[in-house]
């Protein structure tokens, strides 16, 4: 969660506008029609759309919201300290699996202490299959790319940990 970027101090005019203090932790790449400010209202996280955004200053703004566009509603707010997440620092999780080719890879199977180290060397898609294809001990190995079967991915170290069935290692 980032940290907090300001706090909304009081009323500005008549149609729900608001004074805002901006924190030193403001980005100065805010751009109101892509990045809400967000604030917490009963435990829950509430986007704020602004409908208007205008800075005054280094340290204050000048503000309305989408949804709290009278005075009344406007007032809910003031008080509350607000974020910005800034879609650039947000990592992307998702990867897919042909990117593990060429990770370190470590095979055990259950029940037994030996350890086989070698190289995930290609991915086979197949929608009723999918395999990686692990080169250890100087063979080829196909190994299902099952969820159950993964131990631990390491993306830094490039390193994944299988888990397998007593057996697969050996098939032929």
């Amino acid at each position: 969660m980032a940290a907090s970027a300001g706090r909304i101090n009081k009323l500005f005019g008549t149609d729900g506008g608001l004074m805002l203090s901006l924190y030193s932790t403001f980005p100065d790449n805010f751009d109101p029609q892509t990045m809400p400010l967000m604030v917490t209202i009963d435990a829950l996280e509430v986007p704020l759309w602004c409908d208007r955004f205008e800075r005054r200053g280094i340290a204050g703004a000048t503000a309305s919201f989408a949804d709290f566009d009278t005075e009344r509603r406007a007032q809910e707010l003031i008080g509350l300290e607000f974020r910005v997440d800034d879609p650039a620092d947000e990592q992307d999780d998702e990867f897919y699996l042909e990117d593990l080719i060429g990770f370190e890879a470590v095979a055990e199977e259950a029940g037994s202490e030996t350890k086989h180290a070698g190289i995930v060397t290609d991915f086979y898609d197949s929608e009723m299959n999918p395999l990686f294809e692990v080169e250890t001990g100087g063979h080829q190995v196909l190994i299902p790319a099952a969820e159950e079967f993964i131990a631990h991915i390491d993306f830094e170290e490039r390193r994944i940990h299988f888990v397998l069935p007593e057996g697969l290692l050996n098939l032929e």
